[in-house]
């Protein structure tokens, strides 16, 4: 989506205007795409006392929107009204101009109203966002620390990296001389269908296997060369 153009400087701010809702509530015809659903200033945090409504046009057409506040006085909204393209997105800065502790948990309403470029307004559709002021910022729950326990692998698993042991019990040395000597015939074996051999079809390999056996050989050679 491309973002709309958005003023900027204060001496450019337009005044959402009061509400007194003059519309009742009905289902709004237009669906409004409209990030984030609330506002939440914090008297403690100056970085929250302006905050930033995204008005999204996923539509072909042309949308008109009119930014209304139940508390104009408390507020200065950045392009109040105006159009978004489609498939476009708008950003509508809202400014809270009266933080005091009287305003403490007051929750204020912002309607956002669309209608179609050209429509009647009152076809449009309509999306209350509420904005609350609050006394301090919540911190964020301290994190436990992590405490990892030390994993020690069970006596048969070995890494490659630290190699096998380096004196292996005999019935195990056995067991990798056994497998690299079958590697080592497979290896040397024909393939399926070599006309040339005069070894019995039966004995020939395919070239699956020869490349399991080279897979293997492989492996036992970095266990000798790491032992």
């Amino acid at each position: 989506m491309q973002r709309g153009s958005l003023a900027r400087g204060e001496d450019e701010d337009r005044r959402g205007s009061a509400v007194p809702y003059s519309h009742p509530d009905q289902p709004s015809s237009t669906p409004i795409f409209i990030f984030p659903p609330k506002l939440d200033f914090y008297a403690d945090d100056q970085g929250s006392h302006k905050q930033v409504l995204t008005l999204y046009n996923p539509f072909s057409h042309v949308l008109r929107f009119k930014v209304l506040c139940t508390a104009p006085l408390r507020y200065t909204v950045v392009e109040a009204e105006g159009l978004v393209k489609p498939n476009s997105c708008i950003d509508i800065v809202t400014r809270h101009r009266d933080i005091r502790a009287r305003n403490y948990g007051t929750t204020d309403k912002f309607r956002i109203e669309v209608w179609e470029e050209g429509a009647s307004r009152g076809r449009g559709g309509r999306k209350d966002v509420p904005a609350t002021l609050h006394g301090t910022k919540p911190q964020a729950a301290e994190r436990l620390p992590q405490v990892s326990l030390p994993w020690h692998p069970p006596s048969h698993v070995y890494s490659l990296r630290h190699g096998f042991p380096r004196t292996p019990s005999p019935w195990l040395f056995g067991l990798y001389m056994l497998a690299g000597l079958v590697s080592m015939v497979i290896l040397i074996l024909p393939l399926h269908g070599d006309s040339r051999s005069l070894i019995h079809e039966n004995l020939q390999v395919s070239v699956v296997q020869k490349l399991v056996a080279a897979y293997v050989l492989g492996l036992l050679t970095m266990v000798f060369l790491q032992g």
